[in-house]
């Protein structure tokens, strides 16, 4: 069922990355007490590719599986400050290091870790996280059989966009949705295109915005304004990094803000139907674990997408929006103020 969805629900779309100069920053950590079957110390290679709240949970959850395991680790962390480019760079000096293993946390991640192993031909196992869709991204074969040195854990549910689009469009009324994304992203066009298909099921037109930065997103969401009902703004690295852009020119019109995970809930959109990004590093670090103690092949662990789903209402956000809160959401959804 997951790979048909992912078949048909994605476009192809290979990303090339370039060889840049790393704007990251580079710090060391030790997580965890001393590993009960070897007392190695791991060196592990962590890539971001932006800092922002899902993505900074995804990372602790994926310390924390770890740290649960027993797994004494070194951390070096890198962040690719939202230029892909970079994360090539970034992957490639942990293939000079010759880490154990490296864990990618987004999708540019995944795929610049991927590159630089491909390239080098060293066998080091990627965990990633964060990824919407890993077989779009020919990062994997398959969910159920990965093959290669990658396996991890989606950012996408199969139901997430289509229960979003159907509460717009039924509880909110809206005829249009404005959506801003970076088109060099390839896990927004994914998504993009996930949210024309179901907005087309309900006679919805989708309005769209492109911000290539974190800088652009203000004015690309201003640029919307009289043109949609309400807005969507899916899992896009560059503008959940600027969130509070969003949510400002939401709240001065009186626009529905739906946004794509949990953590832009409790930032200020009105709805979404989420999942908490710590249980996907979370789920991450366990197979990191697996490969690191048993010696378990990335191709042997298939692919997981988030298990719980949930809506959640933020309702200050809902007042701040001017949105009538219904009392029958209330069987349906979590509220937070």
């Amino acid at each position: 069922m997951r790979n048909t969805w992912l078949k048909t629900a994605a476009v192809g779309l290979t990303a090339t990355v370039l060889l840049a100069g790393c704007g990251s920053s580079n710090t060391s950590s030790s997580s965890g007490s001393e590993d009960a079957s070897s007392g190695k110390t791991y060196q592990i290679g962590v890539s971001q590719i932006v800092q922002h709240a899902s993505l900074d949970e995804a990372y602790k959850g994926f310390q924390e599986a770890l740290k649960d395991k027993g797994i004494d680790a070194k951390y070096d962390e890198q962040n690719a400050q939202g230029d892909p480019n970079n994360s090539l760079t970034i992957a490639q000096n942990f293939v000079g290091k010759n880490v154990d293993l490296i864990f990618a946390n987004s999708t540019p991640s995944a795929m610049g870790a991927l590159t630089a192993t491909k390239d080098s031909n060293k066998d080091i196992p990627i965990v990633f996280t964060s990824v919407t869709d890993p077989v779009a991204a020919e990062l994997v074969e398959s969910l159920e059989a990965p093959g290669g040195n990658v396996t991890g854990t989606t950012d996408t549910h199969p139901d997430a966009i289509a229960n979003s689009v159907k509460f717009i469009a039924e509880e909110l009324g809206a005829k249009t949705i404005g959506t801003v994304y970076n088109s060099g992203e390839q896990n927004s066009i994914v998504q993009i295109n996930m949210l024309k298909a179901e907005a087309d099921k309900h006679g919805i037109k989708v309005v769209e915005a492109s911000a290539a930065t974190s800088a652009d997103v203000k004015q690309a969401t201003e640029s919307l304004v009289g043109k949609a009902d309400a807005f969507f703004i899916v899992t896009d690295n560059t503008v959940v990094s600027a969130l509070e852009a969003v949510i400002m020119v939401a709240n001065e019109k009186k626009i529905p803000l739906f946004v794509g995970e949990l953590d832009s809930v409790a930032r200020g959109g009105f709805a979404a139907y989420g999942f908490s990004y710590h249980d996907i590093g979370y789920e991450a670090g366990e197979m990191a674990a697996d490969i690191l103690l048993n010696g378990t092949k990335p191709s042997e662990l298939p692919v997981q997408y988030p298990q719980n789903l949930k809506l959640v209402i933020n309702e200050k956000a809902a007042k701040e929006m001017g949105i009538e809160l219904k009392e029958e959401w209330k069987s349906e959804a979590e509220f937070i103020k």
